[in-house]
């Protein structure tokens, strides 16, 4: 929790300290800034043409911890968090909660964009602030985080823009597998539009997938006919797929053909994720050398079956240098492509081409 003597080193926080309590001032969970106290912080700061980098940190599957382990879980991990970033910003900067699991940080340090990046990458490398185990009473859950952030008066001019920005940079990171930071770039980031995820969630999706999938005959073309969605909707580079004969292929690359024989052996269940590679390392060092080959972190393998049956084959989803999360609706996505394919197969008698 921030003390007087901590905030009071800002001109802002000294003049308001004068008219009311701290408690006044703090979230009572976290112990960090309130909202209405950070982002006036900011408004002041901008008034007073006072140069700073503006920054959101949204944990990732906040859901899932608060779903799995329950909401005293949840707000530990809140505070664990917000006290580690308090501490990592502590005699430049100033950390405050925006809301539900979403951080608000200021740094006064670090502007120019070597300097932020320094800055963000020693908060994910380091093992203080995100990209963590929290280690509680009775679990232990990992931690990440994705971050947008942006510069006064370098990426924008008034309060509105600003935040308008670092919002269309977290979102440019969540759109990128999440577990990650991005750094406003006028080039790259001023054509963000953020889609409205509540208008087009995963019904539309999943139909979206139905009329293209049945649109063309054949699995190969009906692969080529759904890869395209499937790249705009979970935002991967390429489709795979492996047959039985284990040979792992790209829907958009022909000529590519992977030994991916033992993929059997790291597939107890229906559905694979990772963003590590340790794992399939241990159980399938062939397929592994195949996906070291392509560069690959961020894996999803989709088992292609009806019910008990054994499998017909894979579909893949394999990001190169990207240590994205896998989201329960992109699972849900490629899982319902796998029993279309299996049902075609059943059927239809058709294979997985090779």
């Amino acid at each position: 929790m921030y003390t007087k003597e901590q905030l009071s080193r800002y001109a802002y926080f000294e003049r308001e300290l004068q008219q009311r309590s701290l408690e006044a001032m703090l979230d009572p969970l976290t112990g960090l800034v309130s909202r209405a106290y950070i982002l006036n912080f900011a408004r002041a700061l901008i008034e007073a043409g006072t140069p700073f980098t503006f920054g959101m940190l949204d944990l990732d599957n906040f859901k899932f911890i608060n779903d799995t382990y329950g909401h005293h879980v949840g707000d530990a991990v809140l505070m664990d968090v917000a006290k580690d970033l308090s501490e990592y910003l502590n005699g430049y900067g100033v950390a405050g909660r925006f809301g539900g699991d979403e951080l608000l940080f200021i740094n006064l340090r670090d502007l120019a964009y070597d300097d932020k990046k320094a800055f963000l990458n020693d908060l994910y490398l380091s093992p203080m602030v995100v990209r963590k185990n929290v280690r509680l009473k009775d679990c232990a859950p990992f931690i990440t985080g994705t971050v947008g952030c942006a510069t006064f008066p370098d990426d924008a001019q008034d309060y509105d823009a600003l935040f308008s920005t670092i919002d269309k940079t977290l979102y440019r990171g969540k759109v990128k597998g999440r577990n990650c930071y991005i750094i406003y770039v006028e080039e790259k980031h001023r054509d963000i539009q953020i889609r409205q995820i509540t208008r087009h969630g995963v019904y539309t999706s999943l139909h979206s997938l139905v009329r293209h999938f049945e649109m063309v005959p054949g699995l190969k073309n009906k692969l080529h006919s759904v890869t395209p969605l499937l790249m705009e909707e979970l935002q991967i580079s390429d489709l795979y797929y492996v047959g039985k004969r284990g040979i792992m292929r790209s829907v958009r690359n022909n000529a590519l053909a992977k030994d991916a024989s033992d993929i059997d052996n790291l597939m107890t269940d229906d559905l694979y994720s990772s963003n590590t590679l340790k794992e399939v390392a241990e159980k399938s060092p062939v397929f592994n050398a195949a996906l070291q080959s392509m560069e690959v972190e961020a894996l999803m393998v989709v088992r292609v079956s009806m019910d008990d049956e054994d499998a017909e084959g894979y579909l893949i989803c394999a990001e190169p240098r990207s240590r994205r999360i896998w989201q329960e609706d992109e699972c849900a996505i490629m899982y319902f492509l796998a029993k279309l394919i299996a049902s075609r197969i059943c059927i239809g008698g058709e294979a997985m081409d090779e």
